[in-house]
Parts: structure tokens; C-alpha cells; sequence
């Protein structure tokens, strides 16, 4: 019998806890008993997969143990009782509602992005449930702290039973009202997804809901433009870490490597969007990502028209993050100095990023100094240890330097 150990039965549970608390949800309507009964589940699991190895189908063995703790729980408390009485039996389970939304996943996104939730609330509230992310993991990728995090999550929770909100498919007429937080859902779950050499399926559970979406709304061209932007990012993916784990900027990856089925995939995307003209914030990102993934090599790139998209994507989003972006790109075009006087202005001090961007920028400029103390400063912050091994590293190469 093979040897079944934490971190299997950890990785299946992160690829499957989304599907079982969607589908919980679904029956039982209560978000806390879902969580619940999945954790325990997953508790269940971890002594009893040890000792009798995986079922045949892991997933719907920690549905299945979920659904049955929930029942339990609810008998065991008077006033599930009504609850209960509404609970469909076990071989009904596992029907779908009848409405333009058939995957219990996607679905659960579009009812947690109901508009009595600000939009914030709505997208954290899906990564924790849907990508089965931690609070510190949702925290990261909104850039907050985690005991703020932790209390947002809390909030949106009481407001949907404070409000009675309804955990049902909404109608098609509402569909594209619910688009904006579904989408942002969709790329921060793919993100949370990239920033570990291996073992995370974030990123395929996104790409597969971003194709279920398009699939759903073929006429929403930012939903083919989400898609393009998944497909051509995760092409690269096979190249952004070496064999240690470490990781391997844009400039020294082998492009090789590159996956040139989504490449054309993601390019067949972008050039159906342009004849679109509905240009949107994921459909711009697609084709600076297309622009990157048609060179031949880093040097080969066509950073002015990189620039130009990064000009339009500012336009309409505004943020600092893109406007640090755009620096980058400015640096490619017309120089690291152009790039600093940027970058100088933006209020992103929290950001690793922008450390790491201005220490580049600053070496290039030959201001050692300042670089060492950039590359600090983005190593303190950090997100992950590939990350942070990578930016101690450059810093112990700009001790040397003079």
C-alpha cells in the first residue's frame, strides 16, 4: 500500500475543499456549518487515509464525510432541526438547480458576490471559501494584514445572515451585473496560485471557471479577455521556476520551455477582443502578456507598444500598482532614470515589488548603496520564500559591487 502522508492528503484537500464547501453550501445554505463540516472531514481524513489509504474518489469521500458531519451537527442541535427536515436525500444530492449557472463552484462565486456585499468583501469571501486560501493567504493578496482581513471576512459573513441573503443562482438579467468582483475573484485566485514553484491547483481551478465563464457569457468581451490574460500568463509557468525552486525573471527564462498551445490559444483570444473595440482592464493585461510571449527573446521586446498599453490600461485603472508597471516598461524605452522619477512618486512602501523594481533601476544607475538598502527592504517583505531566497540573493551580489 503506498505511503500516504500530510502533505498528499493536505494537496488534496486544497484541490478539493472549494467543490465540497460549494456543494454544502448549496444544500444546506449556511456557510459556517459548511466550513465546519469540510475541516472536520479533512480532520477524519488525515487518521484515516494514513492507516487505510485513499479512497477511490478523495473528493467526493470528504463531500460525502462533510454532508454526513453537517447532518450530524444539525441533529444535534434543535434548531437545525427545521433545516434538516429541508436537507435533500443522499441521492439527490448531487442534482442541479435548474439556471443558467451548472457548476457548483461558479456558482458559489456569483452568490458571494452579491451587490449587498462591498466589493472587497465579495472577493475575499470567495478565496476563502472557493480557493480553500487561508486568511493570511487572502490578506496577501489584497495587500492588508491579516487580523484586518480576518475581521472583513467575519463582517461579510453576518451580513449575509443579518440580510438574509440567498445562497441561489441568479438570474441570467443579473449575470453581468455580478461580472466586475467574479472576475477579480477569478485573477486573484489564479495569482494566489503563482507564487509557489509546485503543488498548488489555483491556477488550474481558475483557468477551468475563466473557460466555464466564457463558455457562459460569450458576448462579455473583459471574460475573454480574463481567459486570454490566465492562458498566456500560465504558458510561462513551467519557466518562472529552476529546478531548486528558485525563482527566474522574465529576462533569463528559457523561452523554450514556453507552452505554445496557450500561447495561440491566448493570442486567437486577444486578437478576437481588438476586433471587439470594447477594450477593459484584463482584456489590455492580455495583450501586454501577448506582446511578451510573441518575442523571441527579452531584448527582442516591443516595449513601446508594451508602454502604450500600459498608457491605456492607467487610463482606466488608475492604481498604483499599474502605474509601477508602466515604470518598468518607461525603463525599457527610455531609460532606468525616467523609470525612478517615477517610481519615486508612488505610495507602495508595504509593496515587495516596488522594492525590487527601484533596486533594479538603482543598479542600473550604478547607486549600489541604495540598491543594497531597496534590496532589503523588498527581502523584509516578502511574501514567500522563493521570493525572499531571490532577493537575498541579488543583495549579496550588490555587496560586491562598487
Amino acid at each position: 500500500m503506498p505511503i500516504v502522508d500530510d502533505a498528499l492528503i493536505g494537496r488534496i484537500f486544497r484541490e478539493e475543499s472549494g467543490r465540497s464547501v460549494a456543494t454544502l453550501i448549496r444544500i444546506f445554505g449556511d456557510i459556517d456549518l459548511a466550513q465546519d463540516a469540510v475541516q472536520e472531514a479533512f480532520a477524519l481524513a488525515l487518521r484515516k487515509w494514513h492507516d487505510d489509504g485513499l479512497p477511490p474518489n478523495p473528493g467526493g469521500w470528504i463531500t460525502t464525510t462533510a454532508r454526513n458531519r453537517a447532518i450530524d451537527h444539525l441533529r444535534r442541535e434543535s434548531r437545525g432541526r427545521e433545516l434538516l427536515g429541508q436537507v435533500v436525500e443522499p441521492d439527490m444530492a448531487q442534482e442541479e438547480e435548474a439556471g443558467p449557472v451548472q457548476d457548483d463552484r461558479l456558482r458559489l462565486i456569483f452568490t458571494c458576490c452579491h451587490p449587498a456585499l462591498a466589493i472587497e468583501a465579495r472577493v475575499a469571501l470567495t478565496l476563502r471559501l472557493l480557493g480553500g486560501l487561508s486568511t493570511a493567504e487572502v490578506a496577501r493578496a489584497f495587500l492588508v494584514a491579516e487580523p484586518a482581513m480576518a475581521k472583513r471576512l467575519v463582517r461579510a459573513k453576518h451580513k449575509i445572515k443579518a440580510a438574509h441573503i440567498p445562497y441561489r443562482v441568479p438570474a441570467e438579467t443579473d449575470l453581468p451585473g455580478r461580472l466586475r468582483p467574479v472576475l477579480a475573484v477569478l485573477y486573484l485566485a489564479y495569482n494566489a496560485g503563482t507564487d509557489r514553484p509546485a503543488g498548488d491547483d489555483l491556477r488550474g481551478e481558475a483557468i477551468r471557471l475563466a473557460r466555464a465563464m466564457n463558455g457562459l457569457m460569450p458576448d462579455e468581451a473583459e471574460v475573454a479577455g480574463l481567459l486570454a490574460l490566465l492562458l498566456l500568463t500560465e504558458s510561462r509557468w513551467s519557466a518562472r521556476f529552476s529546478g531548486d525552486g528558485s525563482i527566474v525573471l522574465l529576462r533569463d527564462q528559457d523561452r523554450s520551455s514556453w507552452d505554445r498551445v496557450l500561447i495561440e490559444e491566448g493570442h486567437a483570444i486577444v486578437r478576437a477582443c481588438l476586433r471587439r473595440n470594447q477594450p477593459g482592464p484584463y482584456q489590455i493585461q492580455a495583450a501586454i502578456n501577448a506582446v511578451h510571449a510573441a518575442a523571441a527573446s527579452f531584448p527582442a521586446t516591443d516595449w513601446s507598444q508594451i508602454l502604450t498599453l500600459y498608457d491605456q490600461l492607467l487610463a482606466i485603472t488608475p492604481t498604483s500598482v499599474v502605474a509601477m508597471n508602466r515604470a518598468i516598461a518607461l525603463g525599457e524605452v527610455e531609460g532606468p532614470r525616467a523609470a525612478l522619477n517615477v517610481l519615486d512618486g508612488l505610495d507602495l512602501d508595504q509593496y515587495h515589488l516596488f522594492h525590487a523594481a527601484r533596486a533594479d533601476l538603482l543598479a542600473r544607475l550604478g547607486r549600489y548603496d541604495d540598491a543594497r538598502q531597496a534590496y532589503a527592504g523588498a527581502a523584509a517583505l516578502a511574501a514567500t520564500e522563493a521570493e525572499r531566497t531571490y532577493l537575498t540573493d541579488r543583495l549579496a551580489a550588490m555587496r560586491s559591487a562598487r
